[in-house]
């Protein structure tokens, strides 16, 4: 079950976090998987993971905020099955304390390199006859979180443009999914809690965990092996949908 042998996938933000587990497992099950990332060194480190275990990988450095770099980047795949957009970036603040600089940076990654990543893919899809799209979404678009006006503002929008991608091009084969996780304990958790709370990275790691019903936060593989069921031909009956991840944060806090 879950194989991609023969499938191509490309996963922005595959350098790190989230991104890079989804990218590992997708090789894992049989696909060729380019790690898009800004930072190239990232993109080359997951690579050489993915090779080391005798799957296939290669790295493209990539700013997702660049239309045409995307447009060209994507011109240039040989076929395309599986685009999985995990780039993204948060930022801390309320409507009142976020500034036009920092709203602007978020919405230029968060939503406008998402769009990008969508036109470019959906387009080399439609040549491949069809594929699978899996954004990453987060809860903050479905339930108010303090300090997270931006980032929230972001989320929301991945959810509304998985929806209407999925409507508009059902009848090419292209299937269009989201995962909104809780916490996911990824090296992003680690430096804001190291730059926020010094000296009480433990304490507030523990209480950011129980936040969740499970008792912890999710792990970068879990998020990954719903990305690989969603790119699958056992997922081959679900579009427009999206997939809480969040140790029932949002159906057991209510």
């Amino acid at each position: 079950m879950f194989q991609l042998n023969n499938k191509t996938a490309l996963v922005t933000g595959g350098g790190s976090g989230i991104g890079k587990d989804v990218c590992k497992v997708l090789a894992k099950q049989g696909a060729h998987v380019i790690v898009v990332d800004l930072n190239t060194e990232s993109a080359k480190g997951t690579v050489d993971e993915i090779t080391a275990n005798g799957n296939s990988a290669e790295a493209l450095t990539l700013d997702v905020t660049k239309l045409l770099a995307v447009t060209t980047a994507f011109e240039k795949l040989n076929g395309l099955d599986i685009l999985v957009n995990c780039a993204g970036i948060s930022h801390i603040g309320t409507a009142t304390t976020t500034s036009e600089a920092d709203f602007e940076k978020v919405f230029q990654v968060n939503v406008k390199g998402m769009f990008h990543c969508l036109q470019a893919g959906v387009n080399a899809m439609k040549k491949s006859g069809g594929g699978s799209i899996v954004n990453i979404s987060s809860i903050a678009a479905k339930v108010g979180l303090s300090d997270r006006f931006a980032y929230s503002m972001s989320k929301g929008a991945v959810n509304a443009m998985t929806m209407s991608v999925a409507k508009d091009y059902i009848k090419d084969n292209i299937r269009c999914n989201s995962i909104s996780p809780g916490r996911v304990h990824t090296p992003f958790v680690d430096g804001f809690l190291k730059n926020n709370y010094p000296g009480q990275e433990a304490e507030m790691f523990e209480k950011l965990s129980k936040t969740q019903p499970i008792g912890r936060m999710g792990k970068p593989i879990e998020v990954a092996h719903q990305v690989l069921y969603l790119c699958s031909e056992e997922a081959s009956f679900i579009t427009g949908s999206d997939f809480s991840i969040d140790g029932g944060f949002i159906t057991l806090n209510s």
